[in-house]
């Protein structure tokens, strides 16, 4: 340490400080000071690199939003596809510039809006969508070539995207001119949101099947979003986020690598999700950390030769988990704060959360408030017109630092538990983010940690919010616009695609061009899952006490 800083450090010392916290949201401590020995290390060139070049510390993209602005998209789906076209007619009108689909939780346990397990969950938490006839209704009206298209679903992908191609189709668009994201992310469902239905092995077949597919043609489709979301909602500290999120990352390349496709054909196409959470300068440094780290893992360990290979490409969601049903109106100033870290990180799109999100749905007010923050932050803050004001911050390049280091000791932990399906097995992952969302809130309960308005500055009236509704009529209309499909469609033409996919299941070749065929035919989401559960069995968690 310098003289200077040695005598600053005194002076600092004598002064009463005031009681704390001092750590971030992910309990990690904060020095009072960061200067240049805290930084010292740091090879500009070999650690941060110019916008747009490798390691891609300070973004993938030359000019970044002085080029293009992030695309602004905001998270959208409820009752049936009816309700949430017009709700995204609405979103676009108010200059959105992306669409985001939420499914309910029958479409995303793959199953139809008939069937026994969907009573009273039809169209509650998401849009439900049981066949290419809803997929078509959804966006009715809205040109496919037109407008990028991201859909949170994972374990039945392949069966949505494909009805989102043939949607497509139907509407004269060829597959080759849609862009877009499908979640896709298996892995981090065993690993924090739950919501699978295969088995590992046949889940990461039907993933790289949908590499191979898109490569020859969707080849402008995300076909993946690695989501360090969930993992982060589920309790998870920030590295952790990271940690694991590129862990999940890297288990698909080396599926792609192991299914015969060469990293460059698909590495591309692969993107990512994360949380940004309320500690802003901890998720600014993520961000950074996350870009360097893929960018030397694909480069060093996976061969990448093209710079797309490289580019982590990401969308980002305020942190649903920081909001709070009491005093809903402060969530909006929580948003605003995490979209400004999000921006400030580097992000490629950005959902900003509604402030009723906690409580239910959004209503149509609370999302135009949660759009018009991103847009406030675009054109009235100034944080857009320079790239990546925050480099060269002792605090920032620190924390980033640290943010790189931890994740490659977690790295180094699931390697010996025999990498990301090891670990899931071992319920490594799982374990250490109980771990982490129980020290939380301890910090809550004990008040080391304060969140306004559940721990202090408590109000004692509890405030009236119009909150969104779901008629149970939905659920009726719904269910029955689904069995009249099923009495109305050519079901010899159904029956007989479904035996095709069933013996391509059994088989090793692609099985999209078979779910293409069955959706075509208006085969629906439950009766292919249903088939595929045939073949490949379904996944039940081993539980550890």
């Amino acid at each position: 340490m310098s003289e200077n800083f040695l005598r600053w450090k005194a002076k600092y010392d004598a002064q009463r400080e005031r009681k704390g916290p001092f750590f971030t949201v992910s309990s990690v401590p904060i020095d009072p000071l960061y200067g240049p020995g805290n930084a010292a290390e740091i090879d500009y060139e070999r650690d941060l690199g110019n916008p747009g070049e490798y390691p891609y510390t300070r973004g993938v993209r030359p000019n970044m939003y002085r080029g293009r602005l992030w695309t602004m998209r905001m998270f959208a789906g409820f009752a049936s596809a009816v309700e949430s076209n017009e709700r995204y007619k609405y979103l676009l009108s108010q200059g959105q510039t992306g669409l985001s689909v939420a499914f309910d939780m029958p479409t995303i346990m793959g199953y139809d809006s008939d069937h026994p397990r969907a009573y009273g969950e039809v169209g509650r938490v998401g849009v439900a969508i049981d066949s290419l006839e809803d997929m078509e209704t959804l966006f009715q009206d809205i040109s496919l070539d037109k407008v990028s298209t991201s859909m949170t679903i994972n374990a039945p992908a392949s069966i949505i995207w494909a009805m989102y191609v043939v949607a497509a189709e139907k509407q004269g668009i060829p597959a080759h001119k849609l862009t877009g994201t499908i979640q896709n992310d298996i892995l981090k469902e065993y690993i924090a949101q739950k919501s699978w239905i295969f088995p590992p092995d046949p889940s990461m077949r039907l993933i790289t099947d949908i590499f191979g597919f898109a490569k020859e043609n969707v080849p402008k489709w995300n076909t993946i979003s690695i989501s360090g979301y969930h993992i982060r909602e589920a309790g998870a500290t920030a590295l952790q986020e990271l940690a694991f999120t590129l862990a999940d990352g890297f288990a698909y390349v080396e599926a792609g690598i192991k299914a015969g496709l060469d990293v460059d054909d698909f590495a591309p196409r692969l993107s990512f999700f994360f949380n940004s959470h309320t500690d802003f300068f901890e998720e600014i440094a993520k961000y950074r950390a996350a870009r360097r780290i893929w960018a030397r893992h694909m480069k060093e360990k996976y061969g990448a030769k093209k710079e797309e290979s490289l580019l982590m490409r990401f969308h980002t969601q305020t942190a649903g988990c920081s909001l709070t049903g009491p005093q809903p109106e402060n969530n909006i100033v929580r948003t605003a704060y995490q979209a400004m870290a999000a921006v400030l990180g580097g992000t490629q799109s950005l959902h900003t959360n509604s402030m009723d999100e906690v409580l239910a749905l959004p209503s149509e007010k609370a999302v135009q408030i949660a759009l018009r923050t991103q847009q406030v932050l675009a054109y009235e803050t100034g944080v857009v017109n320079t790239i990546d004001p925050l480099a060269g911050s002792y605090f920032v390049e620190t924390f980033t630092n640290q943010m790189e280091e931890g994740a490659e000791e977690y790295f180094r932990k699931i390697d010996e538990l025999g990498g990301v399906l090891g670990a899931i097995q071992e319920n490594f992952f799982q374990q250490e983010i109980a771990d982490a969302a129980y020290r939380y809130q301890q910090e809550i309960e004990s008040k080391d940690r304060i969140i306004v308005g559940i721990n202090d500055f408590v109000n004692e009236e509890k405030e009236k919010i119009d909150l969104l509704k779901i008629d149970p009529e939905v659920e009726r209309a719904q269910v029955n616009r689904v069995k009249a499909l099923k009495q109305s469609r050519d079901n010899i033409r159904v029956q007989a695609t479904l035996d095709d996919l069933k013996v391509a299941a059994q088989g090793s070749d692609n099985l999209i061009p078979k779910i293409m065929d069955a959706v075509r035919a208006y085969a629906t989401e439950g009766e292919m899952i249903a088939v595929l559960k045939e073949i490949f069995g379904e996944y039940r968690e081993q539980a550890v006490f």
